[in-house]
C-alpha cells in the first residue's frame, strides 16, 4: 500500500468481510480511531462510531506499518525472531520458558521467538478484536486453550507494533491476573516511544519519531 486511498480501500474490503473496526486496526497496524476513520471514508460502516470523524478532527494522524515483506517469508520471519529474542535477552535474570503472542500478527513473531529460545508458546486475543463502537472497557480478551498455560511462568510478550500501548498493557494485566509474570515486551515497531508498561520494559527493533515543524 502506497497511500491513504489504498488504506481506505483495504479497510473497506476488510469491513466487507465482516471484520470489526478493532480487527481492521490490527490488520492495518493503525489505531482504532484511524481504522474507524478509514472505514467511514470507504463507506464500509453502516453504523456511527464514537470516534471523531475527519470533519471534526483535522489533527488525526497515524503511521501505517507494512511489514508484509517479512511476514510472507518464513526465512525472514525466522531472522526477525532471532533478532527479537536477542534484543529481549538482556532483561531477564532467569530462564524464560514461555512466550506470549498477541493475536493476530504477534503470534507468528512470538512463535519464532519461542523457537529461538526453546520456550513454550501462548497466545492472547485482545478485546479490540471485538470492538466496533462504544466503550472497549466493556469487552474482555482471552488466552487460547490450544496453547501453553500462563500460571506460575515468567514470559516475554510479543506483538508487531505499539501505537498507544493499550493492547500491550491489557495483555500484561491479563498475564498477571492468570498468575504469570511478564519479564519483557518486544515489538517490531514502536510508534510512540514506549520504554515500559506496568513496570515491564519494552524493546523495539525500530522506533518511529514524529517530527513536526510546529514543535519548538
Amino acid at each position: 500500500m502506497k497511500n491513504v486511498d489504498d488504506l481506505i480501500e483495504s479497510a473497506n474490503e476488510l469491513a466487507g468481510q465482516g471484520l470489526s473496526n478493532g480487527e481492521i486496526a490490527d490488520e492495518l497496524n493503525v489505531s482504532r480511531e484511524t481504522a474507524s476513520w478509514l472505514v467511514e471514508r470507504g463507506g464500509g460502516s453502516t453504523q456511527p462510531t464514537t470516534t471523531e470523524s475527519p470533519a471534526s478532527t483535522d489533527h488525526l494522524s497515524d503511521i501505517h506499518v507494512d511489514w508484509s515483506a517479512l511476514g510472507r517469508d518464513s526465512t525472514r520471519l525466522s531472522d526477525v525472531g532471532h533478532a527479537m529474542a536477542d534484543l529481549l535477552g538482556g532483561h531477564d535474570d532467569t530462564e524464560i520458558d514461555l512466550v506470549v503472542g498477541i493475536e493476530k500478527a504477534g503470534t507468528p513473531l512470538a512463535t519464532t521467538v519461542a523457537l529461538e529460545l526453546g520456550a513454550d508458546l501462548a497466545t492472547y486475543a485482545p478485546r479490540k478484536h471485538q470492538w466496533e463502537e462504544g466503550d472497549i472497557e466493556d469487552l474482555s480478551g482471552n488466552f487460547s486453550r490450544n496453547f501453553a498455560e500462563i500460571r506460575g511462568r515468567e514470559c516475554y510478550v510479543i506483538d508487531d507494533t505499539i501505537t498507544s500501548g493499550t493492547t500491550m498493557t491489557e495483555t500484561i494485566d491479563a498475564i498477571t491476573d492468570e498468575g504469570g509474570t511478564p519479564v519483557g515486551c518486544g515489538v517490531l515497531v514502536d510508534k510512540n516511544g514506549v520504554e515500559e508498561l506496568e513496570g515491564v520494559p519494552v524493546e523495539s527493533l525500530m522506533q518511529v519519531i514524529r517530527v513536526s515543524r510546529d514543535e519548538k
